[in-house]
């Protein structure tokens, strides 16, 4: 039974707003393992940390759960992660 939203607009920005964010998180932690004392880079790396937590709680609120193993809550009184569309399949 599938009881998360259908894909929508909203749904389609906001996923690409994380996948952006996760990519820059990526870079900057490579940039990081070379130049650990680089303040801006971790300053970067900090904020962006920050407003993805914050895209994934909005996300995770109207949509379920972004990952498994303990990474995300499950809402509500049903087990979600195996309701589709996952992230990846849309």
């Amino acid at each position: 039974m599938n009881t998360r939203p259908q894909p929508n607009e909203a749904y389609y920005k906001l996923l690409h707003e994380l996948q952006a964010i996760d990519f820059v998180l990526v870079e900057l932690s490579l940039f990081l393992g070379t130049h650990p004392g680089d303040a801006q880079a971790l300053q970067q790396f900090n904020a962006f940390h920050l407003k993805r937590t914050e895209l994934a709680q909005q996300y995770e609120a109207a949509y379920g759960p972004l990952l498994q193993f303990g990474h995300s809550p499950n809402r509500g009184a049903v087990w979600q992660w195996g309701q589709a569309p996952w992230p990846w399949q849309v």
